[in-house]
């Protein structure tokens, strides 16, 4: 038989398809034929394939052979297929049993003398071949823990071509270690009692990570604005295990492994600098499309310090995933659509200089130039910014205090409970936290009491505020509603929902 095929999977985004790889071994001129739109790294599977069998101590054949990818019209990117190919090939050669490989994904990259390396992609590659009714996969050593995770599926982990081709001719393999699936719900050593003073950074803090809320937070260096930025996360719940695989498919897409475990349970958290791109911020790419920072930050926080200082573009390229909650990108290879439900903090300096502080006090900046300097965070961008906060510097006070302030477990305590209230509230309607109420239930089910409309909609008829203004300030009044412990949220909710959102002028 000079006929052979096996599986590997193709990734589009976290959208995975079933590769059937089969290498058809003829007479005439050796030669190696790959097909199936490869691109440029997955062409040069031929060298890594020959050298690892040649290295193992197995044969090249000598012939024409030709590799297809099927289905040929999707594009196929990545190293990850070597291993697939590799089988097929030895397979077709007669010297694998062929039907020890039809109903097996393969994935790996080969190296030079048959060690298999790490893919990126393995968790969603994995739920794509369980959704197609494969039960069975080989993968790399290296990536078992990411594999593990699959349930239901007989994860192989190999770690060398000799050891794959053992168990395939045999039957026979190593007893793998047993790795310990517990999910982590800590491992951040941040804590809120270090931050000192702030109440009202404090608060506004508590208000997002309970709600799902935006929020800009401004002052002068040294202030703690990414000291609160940072521990956002340590207040928020853990994620659920759907979340988690989530959260775990995106960061395995990214190869992001190595900042975050594969059975975390705590937010992520993404810092991009002030200087990135907009490519890396929302995604994109060429050959493959990976997902940017604010998808890496899917059910955590993206915190952009120094937002006024990025280019051109960057943050308005935020507006649509802060709607959507998804990201779509269009190329010619096709369309990608990742996910992108995040908390947006943005910080910021009050002026170029960063010492004004609303005396004035050792500013050297011109009115002009200050409203220059926050005139590059554009409107529609701060309209879909639910909290604007001023970060004051820290007193004498404040600084001499030897008792802490209130710890990450405490606020988390009840942010946990003001999300259960929210999500009981909101139980069958497809979502679960009060930032993502729908513009029609504001209006129908969920309005605040009567007084409460009344003076939104005075607000709104002084244009003092935006339609979309009025249904951030509801959603962020329902949430300190349920930190209140109110069935409804009252005129004093309100107010200071409407107090928190104006409390920065851009």
């Amino acid at each position: 038989m000079t006929l052979a095929q096996t599986n590997s999977i193709a990734l589009l985004g976290l959208d995975g398809h079933v590769v059937n790889v089969e290498v058809d071994i003829a007479d005439g001129l050796p030669m190696y034929c790959l097909l199936g739109l490869p691109d440029a790294a997955l062409s040069e599977s031929r060298e890594r394939v020959r050298s690892a069998m040649v290295n193992c101590a197995e044969v090249w054949p000598n012939r024409k052979v030709t590799v297809s990818l099927s289905p040929a019209w999707l594009p196929k990117s990545g190293s990850g297929f070597d291993l697939a190919i590799c089988i097929a090939l030895l397979s077709a050669h007669e010297t694998i049993p062929s039907e020890r490989i039809c109903d097996v994904v393969f994935l790996g990259e080969l190296s030079l003398d048959g060690r298999i390396r790490s893919v990126r992609g393995v968790l969603p590659a994995l739920m794509a071949a369980f959704k197609s009714g494969i039960r069975t996969a080989v993968v790399p050593a290296a990536n078992s823990s990411e594999a593990g995770l699959m349930q239901g599926m007989e994860i192989i982990a190999m770690a060398h071509l000799k050891h794959v081709l053992h168990w395939l001719r045999n039957g026979e393999r190593e007893i793998a270690q047993e790795i310990d699936y517990q999910w982590n719900e800590s491992e951040e050593h941040l804590d809120f009692a270090d931050v000192a003073g702030q109440p009202e950074a404090r608060l506004a803090a508590e208000i997002a990570a309970t709600g799902g809320h935006h929020i800009l937070l401004i002052g002068p260096p040294g202030a703690g604005k990414t000291m609160i930025a940072e521990r956002i996360p340590t207040i928020m719940p853990a994620l659920k295990i759907t979340e988690a695989l989530e959260v775990t498919s995106v960061h395995s897409l990214a190869g992001s492994f190595t900042t975050r475990s594969p059975t975390s349970l705590v937010a992520p958290i993404v810092s991009p600098h002030h200087t990135t791109t907009r490519v890396a911020m929302v995604g994109g790419g060429t050959h493959a499309i990976r997902p940017g920072a604010c998808s890496l930050a899917h059910h955590g926080v993206l915190f952009i310090d120094e937002a006024p200082e990025c280019p051109a573009g960057v943050l308005d390229s935020l507006r649509q995933p802060l709607e959507a909650g998804t990201v779509t990108i269009a190329r010619s290879i096709g369309n990608v659509t990742f996910p992108a439900r995040f908390l947006l903090v943005l910080a910021a300096n009050p002026c170029p200089c960063g010492k004004f502080t609303g005396r004035g006090r050792n500013c050297t900046c011109t009115s002009a130039q200050v409203r220059r300097y926050l005139g590059k965070l554009s409107g529609p961008l701060m309209d879909r910014i639910d909290l604007r906060v001023h970060v004051d510097p820290v007193g004498r006070i404040d600084m001499a205090r030897n008792e802490l302030g209130e710890t990450s477990a405490l606020i988390r305590a009840r942010v946990i409970a003001a999300r259960a209230v929210a999500e009981k509230r909101f139980a069958g309607l497809g979502y679960s936290l009060n930032s993502q109420i729908p513009a029609r239930s504001l209006r129908t089910n969920f309005q605040p009491e009567r007084a409460a409309m009344s003076f939104l909609h005075d607000e709104l008829e002084r244009e003092h505020i935006t339609a979309r203004g009025l249904h951030k300030i509801v959603r962020v009044s329902w949430t300190l509603s349920d930190l209140h412990g109110h069935v409804l949220p009252t005129l004093d909710d309100v107010k200071q929902a409407h107090s928190i959102r104006g409390g920065v002028e851009i």
